[in-house]
């Protein structure tokens, strides 16, 4: 008996004029009864494809409709009767899942669109009790969702998802089921290596376009995660967990896993820890819809809950004003901070703390600001906009003559794809996505691709429009390289499917932030390991490297004839080559010496050397300046600029060395791609002028300001030496020789000094013996007995890395809080040796007819003379029997240490004397050394990143005004923009500078006198005027040599450099001269001595008689 079905309201009309007749009721009603009625599951199946084809060939997918098939699905799916049916109901719809979409585009509309509930059927079906109908049911999803593309999944599938999770009226099994493919969505848009490039533009989409409706998504999800049933709340967190993929934001992803555990885990306790943590947190990456819609729910949380402690207040609108500062879209940022704004405004009105109403308020303006005004804002594309010029195209064509009704819900479908590619910026994919619709719907034979192609063009124009016109290539120029590649390094996706290419003779130079992938993509290309750049046997590339390692010991002809693709050339031809690069021949000459005892411009022109050798085509050049001097950087220059066949990639932090040799820049964009352009590093500062800080010295991005360094007793000149070395040797233990030998220099409060000289010259070991770090072994180290000096060490992490636990404003109150700074006394030469410990214990006879005392300690100091003298606590005995004794005596005894620990403290305490350790007073120092005051109040040091931390120690370094910074090795640990910072604080800075750095930017721009250290001895190279052109607010220079600089280095009696000149005795510092006193003042002087002298008779016996003093009163 033929299985009944509902009769049709008439016949479909078929796809095609080749297509053959649409088959009768009764040949579908014969098919559907076999599909139902088969006694195995073979047969069933087998009917199953068979209708598909039968329906495919002829009426196309519209009589899935007309014919009830899916009517028909639903009614035997439902049946609870037969497990028979219910596994054929399944079959029958893997089958239509499985062969519609791929070879009828127009079929997702009507699984997805027209009758939606098909999907919802297989998802009831995964909570079937046979396990063949569970199996049959997977199996019909799992092939749905392979044969949609990027745009379907999202316009088609995402909502029938979301709806059915909505009404959350099905059996756990079809949640679970509904979850996983939301997470195998999420999965599919992950960033991957080894794809091709459509692949890409496949999970490019899904990703752009699922991360913007991840909004709507994460409130299901979530509240799948609170589910009683353990199967769904387990699934519905992993589904979020790929949903957070989606963000591609570094700064959030680390905190990742703490906001989806308090999603799951909701209380006031897990709010409060996860807002510490983004408090905590850095922003930098710019903020995009993902974002802000994972870190919204929070933060709106945080601000609309009465019980919100102050400080969680404070750190939500922190967080709040720092994410909407990197909000560039402004349609982004109008769809999500107005659910914020009243929660901010209730801040400003009702918090308790000033601070907090501040930050509030201070938030509110920048959130404001983020909206932006209309005119700034690029309206997206809807489906209605795409609908309109869809049916004007269709008009043109003589108008939908079959299938009428489809169209009508088919136009919106393809308007939500079409928008989806376009809001996205995939305007090339449109024309491939929309014909396959278009071609059922339309008469004539290439009409729908005309209609598709239109509309793509459309769209393409108004993209050039809305973002300008993409560069054309160059016509004329050989081309190279046209690599399209992604490169990955240790996990972390560095570039995505994004194009280089090379033309001949070009010299291209890589920029971008540190750790965007610039040496890790040179490396990659010379490995050979760069999808798509041509192999080594079709393009010469070679790695320069200046820095020969290996083979130390062998000549230098020696070593390049070693290289087995250079010795076939013969030693004539390699000498002959070396010879132009330089190298002289002969048992004498250059090319005889070891490769190790070439200086680094040697071995970088020995490189080049090789690589011509080798007939390189591209050279690979990584920070080529390094160590290199003035003279052979000219010549490196002049080398690449002269060689027009030669083609050449540079990564290098030497501006002025990109400025003067590229030609194109290629530049890593936000977006994990490579763009190129046109001219030098100035042209493309000129294009990007926020790159400036790639090229100038600027302190547009991060401001220091140093505090400006206080009096010195007896110093009227700024060029008087404060601080001075004679004659001093200095060897490490067990060293055959001596780091330093016979040095003897000195520095004043004008002093710019650089030291410069190769590494192990001992350039360090002379800063350590300047600042007390370490003890000379011969010769000694004088300095003025006030002096403060702020020393940063080469590796300068070590000043804080035993405080991670503390934030920058607790440590800076550690460290200062007894009036002197505790990290002077951790310097070797305060440490007292057993040597000194035996000094304290022997007793001291003053043969003042007094018995021999043990010295206690040092407890006060007053002027004498020239000189100072200090009262001396005893030992065992009461403060009333101390006793001043001179600078001299105490140092002639031995107490050297002691002298100069409470030195130390009163220079310190001197420059405090007009600071207040206060948390507000220290907060505003950070920030006047580009530390936010937010970050150095309330985030842990172990949190911050490696440049924050540095600025730690230069706050530190710099709270008791010293008078002479010292800094080794600047270059190391700051980016440039806090480079540029720095530069512009030393430039201003009232107090003496002397710095190590390779860096001859950095150098030129501020050092006025070098010292050149080697081989143990440092030699003073007298001055040169310093090139303020470096710095961005520089102005033109009169073309006269300045004297507010030389003039110091000019002058025998004002130089630091000659400051030895003015006394070549000891370090000494005179008193301020006193006034003549007047006769009556000499008598009132008299009166208060005898009455001090009445006054000590009349005191207990062993009493010191108080000291005669002009200015005691």
């Amino acid at each position: 008996m033929p299985h009944p079905v509902s009769p049709p309201s008439g016949l479909p009309t078929v796809v095609s004029k080749e297509a053959p007749p649409p088959p009768s009721q009764e040949d579908v009603a014969a098919f559907l009864n076999t599909i139902f009625t088969a006694q195995t599951s073979s047969a069933s199946i087998d009917a199953c494809y068979g209708l598909c084809e039968v329906l495919l060939n002829s009426v196309g997918s519209t009589g899935l409709i007309t014919y009830g098939v899916l009517a028909e699905v639903k009614k035997a799916a439902a049946d609870k009767k037969s497990g028979l049916r219910r596994e054929s109901s399944q079959n029958l719809l893997g089958a239509i899942f499985e062969r519609f979409p791929p070879r009828e585009s127009l079929s997702e509309v009507v699984l997805l669109v027209q009758d939606a509930s098909t999907v919802a059927c297989a998802l009831d079906a995964l909570s079937d009790k046979g396990s063949v109908v569970r199996e049959a049911a997977q199996y019909g999803l799992d092939a749905l969702f392979a044969n949609l593309s990027a745009e379907a999944l999202v316009v088609g599938l995402l909502p029938v998802l979301t709806q059915y999770l909505e009404k959350k009226t099905g059996k756990w099994q079809g949640t679970v089921g509904a979850y996983q493919l939301l997470q195998k969505m999420a999965d599919k848009s992950q960033m991957a290596v080894g794809i091709t490039k459509e692949e890409a533009a496949e999970k490019d989409v899904l990703r752009e376009a699922m991360g913007a409706k991840l909004a709507a998504l994460i409130p299901i999800v979530e509240g799948g995660m609170h589910d009683l049933k353990t199967e769904v709340e387990k699934q519905a967190v992993k589904t979020m967990n790929s949903l957070t993929t989606l963000l591609s934001n570094d700064d959030v992803a680390p905190r990742i896993p703490l906001l989806v555990d308090t999603m799951q885990h909701p209380s006031p306790q897990t709010l409060q820890k996860a807002i510490h943590a983004l408090s905590m947190t850095t922003f930098v990456a710019i903020v995009t819809s993902p974002v802000l819609a994972l870190l919204t729910p929070f933060l709106e949380r945080s601000l609309n809950t009465p019980t919100t402690p102050q400080e969680v207040l404070r750190q939500t609108v922190v967080i709040v004003e720092n994410l909407t500062k990197l909000v560039h879209d402004p349609i982004e940022a109008r769809s999500f901070l107005p659910k914020l704004t009243p929660g901010v405004k209730a801040v400003c009105d009702r918090a308790s703390l000033p601070e907090v109403r501040e930050i509030a308020e201070r938030a509110l303006a920048t959130m404001e600001k983020a909206m932006g005004n209309d005119k700034d804002i690029i309206a997206k594309t809807t489906a209605d906009d795409v609908a309109k010029i869809l049916d004007e195209e269709v008009k043109k064509h003589n108008g939908i003559l079959l299938q009428f009704e489809i169209y009508q819900i088919a136009k919106n479908y393809i308007g939500e794809m079409v928008a989806t590619d376009v809001n996205y910026r995939f305007v090339q994919r449109i024309s491939a996505k929309i014909a396959p619709y278009l071609k059922n719907l339309l008469p004539l034979a290439d009409a729908y691709q005309q209609v598709a192609d239109v509309i793509q063009q459309h769209y393409v124009e108004e993209d050039e429009r809305r973002y300008g016109v993409p560069e054309k290539e160059d016509d004329g120029e050989v081309e190279i390289v046209n690599a399209d590649f992604s490169l990955a390094y240790g996990g972390m996706l560095l570039l995505s499917h994004t194009n280089l290419r090379l033309l001949k003779g070009h010299r291209y130079g890589l920029c971008g932030r540190n750790g965007a992938g610039k040496s890790t993509l040179m490396k990659a290309i010379a490995g050979g390991k760069l999808e798509g750049f041509p192999p080594q046997d079709v393009l010469r590339t070679y790695y320069v490297e200046h820095n020969q390692g290996e083979d130390a010991d062998i000549s230098i002809l020696e070593f390049v004839a070693k290289d087995p693709e250079i010795g076939p050339q013969g030693n004539d031809h390699i000498s002959k080559v070396l010879l132009e690069f330089g190298f002289t021949d002969g048992p004498e000459g250059r090319q005889s010496q070891a490769v190790g005892s070439l200086s680094g411009g040697w071995k970088m022109k020995l490189a080049l050397a090789r690589a011509m050798l080798k007939g390189a085509d591209v050279l690979l050049l990584d920070e080529p300046t390094n160590h290199l001097d003035v003279a052979n950087i000219a010549w490196l220059e002049n080398y690449l600029k002269t060689h027009p066949d030669i083609t050449s990639l540079i990564v290098s932090h030497d501006s002025g060395f990109l400025d003067n040799v590229t030609t194109d820049i290629y530049h890593y964009e936000p977006n994990k791609k490579l763009a190129c352009y046109k001219g030098n590093l100035a042209a493309f500062v000129e294009l990007r002028p926020e790159a400036k800080s790639y090229y100038t010295l600027s302190a547009s991005n991060v401001q220091f300001k140093f505090p400006p360094p206080g009096i010195l007793t007896g110093i009227k000149s700024q060029t008087r030496a404060i601080i001075r070395m004679s004659n001093v040797s200095f060897t490490y233990p067990k060293a055959p020789k001596p780091s330093l030998s016979d040095v003897s220099c000195s520095l004043s409060l004008s002093s710019r000094v650089a030291i410069i000289g190769p590494n192990g010259a001992g350039k360090s070991t002379l800063i350590k013996l300047l600042t007390g770090e370490t003890i000379p072994t011969v010769g000694k180290v004088e300095k003025h007995p006030n002096l403060r000096i702020g020393y940063i060490k080469q590796h300068a992490l070590e000043h804080v890395e035993m405080h991670l636990e503390k934030t920058p404003n607790q440590y800076l109150q550690w460290r200062y809080q007894h009036g002197d700074d505790r990290e002077v006394h951790m310097k070797q030469t305060r440490a007292l040796s057993d040597q000194d410990r035996e000094q304290m214990d022997k007793f001291i006879d003053l043969k003042d007819g007094k018995p021999a005392k043990q010295i206690e300690s040092l407890v006060g100091r007053q002027k004498y003379k020239k000189t100072f003298q200090y009262e001396v606590k005893w030992r065992a005995t009461l403060p009333k029997y101390n006793t001043m004794i001179s600078r001299e005596t105490l140092l002639e005894l031995g107490f050297d240490k002691l002298v100069q620990e409470f030195d130390d403290h009163e220079a310190s305490r001197e420059g405090l004397g007009y600071r207040e350790l206060q948390p507000s007073v220290i907060s505003k120092h950070f920030e006047d050394l580009g530390l936010d005051p937010e970050i150095a109040n309330h985030n842990e040091i172990g949190s911050l990143s490696g440049g924050q931390k540095v600025k730690v120690v230069i706050a530190g370094a710099m709270w008791n005004n010293p008078h002479l910074l010292v800094l080794d090795e600047p270059t190391n640990f700051l980016d440039r923009d806090s480079l540029g910072g720095l530069a512009v604080a030393i430039r201003e800075f009232k107090g003496g500078v002397i710095l190590i750095s390779h860096n001859e930017e950095f150098v030129g721009a501020l050092c006025s006198e070098q010292w050149h250290v080697d081989n143990g001895r440092v030699a003073q190279r007298g001055t040169a005027a310093v090139d303020l052109g470096r710095f961005e607010d520089s102005r033109p220079g009169s073309g006269v040599t300045s004297t507010a600089v030389s003039t110091a280095a000019n002058s025998v009696v004002s130089s630091a450099v000659n400051s030895g000149v003015e006394d070549n005795g000891e370090l000494k510092f005179k008193a301020r001269k006193k006034k003549k006193m007047t006769k009556k003042e000499v008598k009132e002087r008299e009166v208060r001595r005898r009455l001090r002298h009445i006054e000590w008779l009349n005191s207990p016996k062993g009493t010191p008689h108080p000291p005669d003093t002009d200015d005691d009163e």
